[in-house]
């Protein structure tokens, strides 16, 4: 359609966009299940139901309906079947495993365990399936049963552990993480293990289906020490653990070679350095020899995380070849997510889906032949792909929202690379509004995403789009202290925020203003979370945005400490000491110490509910600048999470944009 019959994009559009998650590729390559996320407009109610894709280009339709969430569907290894998990019946209650035949029928209950499932997968013989299982607590159970005590509620809350609540869920259970399986055929489950400290996460058969790779933080005190996490084998019919050898840090993610031989992960070596890439490492299984990191000479982070406000790319454990000589993995690269191959020796790095875009999920079928995945970039959230690896073909297989999106003028984006103030190369994003006129001069906003081990980049931003809609230039770019630039870049701004990512905010805001069509008197700035911190640092040092919205900020790093579901960790992103040790670093690093210079109009959005940035952190800002006699509001929404921008309920979502917006059209036009 040409630009000029297409409309604008608006709030409301959020109604209308689809989720794809989850892509899976049957056993035969001849087809890929994954789940679709629509909102109800009436009921604010999401639900999520499979579909099924043909890769032969026939297209996809919709395989299971109705008022509930699938979601994470699992082919058997003969194809025959379909696992997923379903709260169908009992919306208030965890998802259940569910099965579905491939064939045709109804999806039928597997198992009714009490609990919630996190990860499963099906054992090599298809006879049954391991699970994470966090089982509800007893007093919890009978709250449930009894309507009255479910009427009245909690009574009280009692935690012995340092980390007790997860934003995005709410307060912890007592209960954790263990491995379960469950008999495919009949549903019996059993229980593999059970420790009233230590959580076990992402299980892995062996290819001969008798033995299981997890990771577990084993440590005295998980909480206290929580980089500690080690890689474990344990017999698949239960038994004693095994710990493989590895160097102390973070894990995850383990994965046998098709002999069984080897086991490959994603690792850190060290604690307490977040800054750090995530490398590949493999290991032998019998723990003979020491792991090695693949990728460390590469200085490659090994994720596919890259901001958007339409679902996230989904971060897939490594893939093996079937010769077992070649693994398969994501990187952030430059504001995109790529798929890679490299060698088990450490060589022969390679591209296998390139740059432009994000990779989500991705899986072969069993002659390694086909390859699908999720991928999107800045002009769709994403479809699902095949990839034909003998004809390096690629087709896209599916086209959601493309009826929505083919009706939308979405603006102009220019990618921009510019030098910073230590030499440094910043890479940024400049959209213009739909119709945009290089003669006339444009009020802009700069765009801080949070983290900050994260990166903007080429994934779809319906809030950048949404703004520039209304007739803003909307610049983005990725400071120093992210991802995706290498490990040197990330660390930049570790022991204190507030430096280097300031100097590279106010370096690419500075090109900003250069450009012929930008109006410098008229320019704002906004950010969520770490981006939030940033905005309140921004208005605490520097005049020159006429107005600021911060979101979700972090403001005090004193009364951030012990109080965020981060906990006490906050102090490794300084000197790794607590605040009653060196109350003066975080009082530093705080943007609330530098408030009392502020003149900006600021409008500070805070959600009720969230634990990573407790509101505490946005009322002081409000606060303040309302005692400076700074024009100021404060925008709360209850029972949100930290996550509202991009999980929230949409009419929320909805009317966060509409605060944003109406706050710069107040000072900007």
């Amino acid at each position: 359609m040409p630009a000029r019959n297409k409309r604008s994009i608006r709030a409301d559009d959020l109604y209308k966009i689809e989720v794809l998650s989850d892509a899976r590729i049957s056993p035969d390559g001849r087809s890929v299940i994954y789940s679709v996320q629509t909102v109800d407009p009436k009921t604010e109610k999401k639900y999520s139901h499979l579909w099924l894709a043909s890769t032969d280009g026939r297209g996809a339709h919709q395989y299971t309906y109705g008022q509930q969430a699938d979601k994470t569907p699992r082919w058997s290894p003969d194809g025959s079947q379909i696992a997923f998990l379903s709260n169908r019946g009992e919306p208030d209650q965890p998802a259940q495993l569910y099965l579905i035949p491939t064939s045709g029928g109804e999806a039928r209950s597997l198992a009714q365990i009490p609990g919630e499932i996190g990860e499963f997968s099906w054992s090599p013989d298809g006879r049954r399936l391991l699970c994470c299982v966090r089982k509800t607590d007893p007093d919890a159970r009978e709250r449930q049963q009894d309507e009255q005590k479910k009427k009245l509620g909690v009574v009280s809350r009692h935690y012995q552990r340092v980390y007790y609540k997860l934003d995005g869920f709410g307060y912890l259970p007592h209960e954790r993480w263990h491995l379960w399986t469950v008999d495919a055929r009949t549903g019996r489950v059993r229980q593999l293990t059970d420790h009233p400290v230590y959580d076990e996460h992402n299980p892995a058969w062996s290819p001969d289906g008798r033995w299981i790779a997890f990771t577990s933080n084993r440590s005295p005190d998980p909480d206290l020490t929580p980089d500690r996490w080690g890689l474990y084998i344990m017999p698949a019919g239960g038994g004693e653990l095994r710990e493989i050898p590895a160097p102390v840090g973070g894990k995850l993610n383990p994965v046998f070679s098709p002999d069984g031989r080897w086991i490959a992960y994603y690792g850190v070596a060290g604690e307490a350095e977040w800054y750090k890439n995530m490398g590949l490492w493999v290991v032998p299984a019998d723990g003979l020899l020491p792991p090695r990191n693949l990728t460390e000479k590469y200085d490659l982070h090994a994720s596919s995380w890259t901001i958007n406000d339409i679902g996230q790319a989904e971060t897939m454990p490594p893939a093996w070849s079937n010769d077992g000589q070649t693994l398969y993995f994501p990187v952030v690269v430059h504001g995109s997510s790529l798929l890679k191959s490299i060698s088990v020796d450490g060589n022969n790095l390679r591209d296998v889906i390139g740059e432009g875009g994000v990779v989500g999920s991705y899986s072969f079928s069993q002659d390694q032949q086909q390859m699908a995945y999720l991928y999107g970039d800045l002009s769709d959230p994403g479809q699902v792909f095949l990839l034909d690896r003998l004809s390096g073909q690629t087709r896209q297989l599916t086209r959601h929202n493309r009826d929505l999106l083919d009706t939308i003028d979405l603006g102009e984006i220019e990618t921009c690379w510019i030098k910073g103030p230590a030499g440094n190369d910043i890479q940024g994003w400049i959209l213009k509004p739909p119709g945009f006129d290089p003669a006339q001069k444009y009020p802009s906003i700069l765009e801080i995403h949070g983290g900050p081990l994260t990166q903007y980049g080429n994934f779809f931003m319906h809030e950048f789009y949404y703004l520039a809609a209304s007739g803003y230039v909307v610049a983005f770019s990725n400071p120093r202290g992210g991802r995706g630039y290498g490990e040197k870049h990330a660390k930049a701004i570790w022991g204190g925020w507030g430096g280097a990512d300031y100097d590279d905010l106010m370096a690419w805001t500075d090109y900003l203003a250069s450009q012929p069509y930008i109006d410098p008197a008229h320019m704002g700035v906004t950010g969520g979370s770490y981006g939030g911190y940033m905005t309140v640092w921004i208005i605490g040092h520097t005049s020159r945005f006429k107005a600021a919205v911060t979101q979700r900020c972090v403001s005090n790093l004193i009364s951030m400490w012990g109080s965020s579901d981060f906990n006490w960790s906050f102090q490794q992103m300084l000197n790794n000491k607590p605040p009653f040790e060196d109350l003066q670093k975080f009082w530093d690093h705080s943007p609330i110490k530098y408030i009392g210079s502020a003149t900006t109009p600021t409008l500070v959005i805070h959600n009720e509910n969230d634990l990573r940035c407790p509101i505490e952190q946005g009322e002081q800002v409000f606060v303040a600048l309302r005692n400076l006699g700074v024009d100021s509001e404060f925008v709360r929404f209850p029972e949100e999470y930290h996550g509202l921008s991009r999980t929230g309920r949409t009419d929320r979502r909805i009317a966060r944009l509409n605060h944003i917006l109406r706050w710069f059209d107040k000072y900007l036009k």
